[in-house]
């Protein structure tokens, strides 16, 4: 009988523990974002920016490369990927947030000095996600920084958003980086 005391002593708090969560919202976990490539194909050339941090949210800072220079006045086709290279397989983390488009935007932030650049995928309300887009480059001699920004539940309906103005966007950064541009 002490036993079963015992028992009921420990069993009922659990059971009162489980069910009674106040919480029914599904949990979002963080995704981890270790490599961010942009590639420009235009003027008969590929051009690949690519920031890669081993070591996610570690200590390290990430690796930036840019392979090579733009060419003035160019249209350049450009696309963002994301992959998590921590998992194993790795994890390309794109086809992700193209299938919750609504639930994110990239957003692109230049100097118009160095081109213009326009949104060319859309999520199901028609606003912009930004893994897809058009960069026409500006004047040759110019240099400026190309900053990439992954935003998560951003107001889409916002003033200037759906242009790709970050400025009232909100919502959550997941990842962002800053390249090295130069127009020749």
């Amino acid at each position: 009988m002490k036993n079963l005391k015992l028992i009921a002593l420990l069993v009922i708090p659990t059971l009162f523990s489980t069910s009674c969560s106040n919480d029914d919202s599904a949990v979002n976990e963080d995704e981890v974002i270790t490599t961010i490539t942009t590639t420009l194909i235009g003027g008969g050339q590929t051009i690949t920016l690519t920031s890669r941090d081993a070591d996610g949210d570690g200590p390290n800072a990430p690796i930036v490369t840019v392979s090579g220079n733009l060419v003035a006045g160019t249209t350049y086709s450009g696309s963002t990927t994301f992959v998590n290279e921590l998992a194993n397989p790795s994890e390309d983390i794109t086809e992700e947030i193209a299938l919750e488009g609504a639930d994110h935007q990239v957003f692109y932030q230049l100097p118009s000095t160095v081109g213009t650049l326009t949104y060319t995928d859309t999520d199901e309300s028609g606003k912009p996600i930004g893994l897809n887009f058009t960069l026409v480059t500006g004047s040759a001699g110019t240099t400026g920084t190309l900053i990439v920004t992954l935003r998560h539940l951003p107001n889409k309906s916002a003033s200037g958003v759906a242009a790709g103005d970050i400025t009232n966007a909100g919502g959550n950064t997941d990842a962002a980086v800053t390249f090295p541009i130069e127009v020749n």
